[in-house]
């Protein structure tokens, strides 16, 4: 299996991360095991860190879980919005348009968002108009467990060390105490998702988080 290195031009220039959240806690799922590690490995490194819908306590939850997951890196951008949750589709007209504000703000080296066939509606959305706005980027879909059961098989591996894994786990339950009332937001359910993806990419430290790489060009 063949590894990717995270650092732009040998580390002469930060590296420029987009994450793209439909809803609060969506990035720290999806995506925060790679945060923590890209944090440790390449801390100057650039973080716009955009959540699409989210206010009141669910706003505030955002803001604190970012920052802390970004506690190592020297530049970040944190942005919750107030789109409809659970509308994006029939919203979307006001959510196309923010995204091509985005395209003449951003230039990420690679963009964490939502898996093209999430079956949940919003997240599909923002997938879609990742793909739709961002055409000469690297782009990582990373995946969401919930009822519906829409879990592939991803092809693109950050492997983690326990540690780290727990650390994300840690600070899920730490942050988001309005989902502690869901079924499925356990610290067992995210584990074990990172312990199946560590065992699918032979992961040194066992454990890892999957995502879906579309285009890649050496």
């Amino acid at each position: 299996m063949l590894s990717v290195v995270f650092n732009h031009n040998g580390g002469l220039r930060p590296l420029n991360v987009l994450c793209l959240g439909a809803h609060s806690d969506d990035i720290e799922i999806g995506c925060g095991g790679a945060i923590l590690r890209l944090g440790q490995e390449c801390p100057r490194s650039c973080f716009t860190w955009i959540v699409f819908s989210a206010d009141g306590h669910r706003a505030d939850e955002a803001r604190s879980s970012a920052n802390a997951f970004l506690a190592n890196v020297e530049a970040k951008a944190v942005i919750v919005n107030r789109f409809r949750d659970g509308f994006f589709p029939y919203t979307g007209v006001e959510v196309k348009e923010y995204f091509e504000e985005l395209k003449h703000q951003l230039s990420p080296d690679v963009i964490f968002t939502h898996h093209r066939e999430d079956l949940h509606q919003d997240h599909r959305l923002i997938a879609e108009l990742t793909w739709n706005t961002f055409r000469n980027h690297l782009i990582l879909e990373y995946e969401i467990p919930k009822y519906d059961g829409d879990f592939g098989s991803p092809n693109f591996f950050v492997q983690l060390d326990e540690a780290l894994s727990r650390q994300k786990t840690t600070y899920l339950a730490k942050y988001f105490h309005t989902q502690e009332n869901r079924h499925w937001f356990t610290a067992e359910t995210f584990l074990s998702v990172l312990r199946l993806r560590g065992v699918e990419s032979r992961a040194p430290g066992g454990f890892a988080e999957g995502f879906y790489c579309r285009k890649l060009a050496f």
